[in-house]
C-alpha cells in the first residue's frame, strides 16, 4: 500500500490515487512496477491472463481494477486492442475518472478513442523502452484538455517527463515518426554491418567506431547483442521487431506514403518478439530462402524431427565427424535423433545465420549454434526445387569444450 505523503497545495497529507493498468506486456509491467515502487497503488491487468511479475497487485477482472481507480492506463500492442479493452470496462469506469493511453496506434485510431470518451481521455504515446520505464526517462507526448491533463501529471512526472501536444491524432502521429527514425536507424546498422562483413572487418573495431558516429547512442545500447548477434527461442527483446515493423506500417497507411523501412522490418526473417537489434544482424536475402533454415533451427529448438523433413530435401545427408569418425546420415536416420522434447538446456542454446549466398538456384549458407560446452559451425547446400527452397545437403564442424557444472553432455547434433 502507499504510504501519505505531505500536499503543499492542499496544505495537508494525502495519498497518491489509485491506478488501474491494463496491458501487462514488457511496457506495461515495467510501468507498473515503476508506480508502485514510486509509491503509487497499482492494480494490473493482462488480456493473455499470465501472471506478472512485479511488486503490485493484479486482477483477472479489468472491471475490478477500472472500479476501484482513478485513472486507467492503457499499454496495449495496438488500436484494435485498445478499443476492445475500453469497449470491455467502460461501463465500469468511474464518472470522474481519467483514461490514459499511453499504447502506440493510429492518428484515426487516437481521435476515435478521444471522440469517445470525451474529457476524460489523454493519448499519452511514449518515447523510449524498458530501461527509460525504470529509470524515469520516458518522453511522453501529452494531448488531452487540461482538466484531465493535470489530473495525470503526477503519473507522467513518475514515469518521465513530459511534452504537450495539441491534439491525440498530433501526438500518435508524431510518436510513429519518432520510431521511423528508430527503424532507418536500426537498417542504416545493418547496411554498415553488412559492408563491414563483406571487408572482413573485426566487429570490435566496427563497433567502436560506429559509437562515434550518428549511430552511437543505439550501437552503444545494443553493443552486447551485436557484438555477437546471437538469437535465442526464448529470450524477449526491449522493443521487438514485430512491435517497430507494426508501428511503421501504421505510418505507411497514415500518411499515404510507402515506407521502404516497413517492407524492410516485415521481411526480416526473425521471431516477432526479437529485439530490433536481430534486424541489424541477419543477412539479406530473400525470406523464402530462408524458410528452411528457420525450420531447421526451429527442429533443435523443440526436438522435432517434423521441422528437419520440412527443412530438408528427402536425398539429403548430413555429414561431419563424431566421436573422431566420420558420418553420413540419411535424414531418417538424423531425425532418428530426436525425440521431440528440447534439450533440458534449451533457454540457454543460441544459434545465428552467418552467411548466405544465392547462386541463381544454388545457395550456400552458414550457421553457428552453440549448444552448452560446444559449438556447431553448419555448412548447408540449398536447391530450389518444386517452386521453393530446401536443404540438400549439411556437413558440420564440432568444437567442444569443458561441459559447465551440472550440464549434461548433449543430443547429437
Amino acid at each position: 500500500m502507499s504510504q501519505p505523503s505531505w500536499c503543499p497545495r492542499l496544505g495537508r497529507m494525502t495519498t497518491p490515487h489509485t491506478v488501474a493498468v491494463l496491458g501487462l506486456g514488457r511496457m506495461g509491467t515495467a510501468i507498473a512496477t515503476r508506480l508502485a515502487e514510486q509509491n503509487w497503488d497499482v492494480v494490473g491487468w493482462t488480456r493473455s491472463g499470465r501472471q506478472a511479475a512485479g511488486a503490485f497487485e493484479t486482477t483477472r477482472d479489468p472491471n475490478d481494477a477500472v472500479a476501484r481507480a482513478d485513472i486507467t492506463l492503457l499499454a496495449l500492442f495496438d488500436g484494435q486492442a485498445c478499443q476492445e479493452v475500453v469497449d470491455r470496462v467502460r461501463p465500469a469506469l468511474r464518472p470522474d475518472a481519467i483514461v490514459l493511453n499511453t499504447s502506440t496506434i493510429a492518428p484515426a485510431e487516437a481521435t476515435t478513442l478521444a471522440r469517445r470518451l470525451g474529457p476524460r481521455y489523454v493519448h499519452a504515446p511514449v518515447l523510449g523502452s524498458v530501461p527509460a520505464v525504470t529509470a524515469g526517462a520516458l518522453r511522453i507526448l501529452a494531448a488531452g484538455g487540461q482538466a484531465a491533463l493535470d489530473r495525470v501529471q503526477p503519473v507522467l512526472r513518475t514515469l518521465g517527463t513530459v511534452r504537450p501536444v495539441d491534439d491525440a491524432a498530433t501526438a500518435a502521429a508524431l510518436k510513429l515518426i519518432a520510431n521511423s527514425s528508430l527503424a532507418g536507424a536500426v537498417l542504416a546498422l545493418r547496411d554498415a554491418l553488412r559492408q563491414a562483413d563483406a571487408l572482413d572487418l573485426p566487429r570490435t573495431q566496427v563497433l567502436d567506431v560506429l559509437e562515434l558516429g550518428q549511430l552511437g547512442g543505439l550501437v552503444t545500447r545494443k553493443r552486447t547483442f551485436l557484438a555477437d548477434g546471437s538469437t535465442t527461442t526464448t529470450a524477449p527483446g526491449e522493443f521487438t521487431i514485430g512491435a517497430l515493423a507494426k508501428d511503421m506500417a501504421l505510418l505507411a497507411a497514415a500518411s499515404n506514403s510507402p515506407l521502404r523501412s516497413a517492407a524492410d522490418l516485415a521481411g526480416v526473417p526473425a521471431d516477432p518478439e526479437a529485439d530490433i537489434a536481430v534486424a541489424a544482424t541477419l543477412p539479406a536475402v530473400d525470406d523464402a530462402v530462408l524458410e528452411p533454415l528457420r525450420r531447421y533451427i526451429q527442429g533443435h529448438a523443440t526436438g522435432d524431427p517434423a521441422h528437419f523433413r520440412e527443412a530438408f530435401l528427402p536425398t539429403a545427408h548430413i555429414e561431419g565427424i563424431r566421436d573422431g569418425a566420420f558420418v553420413s546420415w540419411r535424414l531418417d536416420e538424423y531425425c532418428a535423433l530426436f525425440d521431440c522434447r528440447p534439450a533440458t538446456d534449451e533457454p540457454t542454446r543460441t544459434r545465428r545465420i552467418d552467411t548466405i549466398d544465392v547462386h541463381g538456384t544454388v545457395v550456400t549458407a552458414s550457421m553457428t549454434l552453440r549448444h552448452g560446452p560446444d559449438t556447431f559451425t553448419d555448412v548447408f547446400l540449398l536447391v530450389r526445387s518444386e517452386g521453393r527452397w530446401r536443404i540438400a545437403n549439411k556437413a558440420y564442424h564440432r568444437l567442444t569444450g569443458p561441459p559447465p557444472a551440472g550440464v549434461p553432455r548433449l543430443t547429437p547434433h
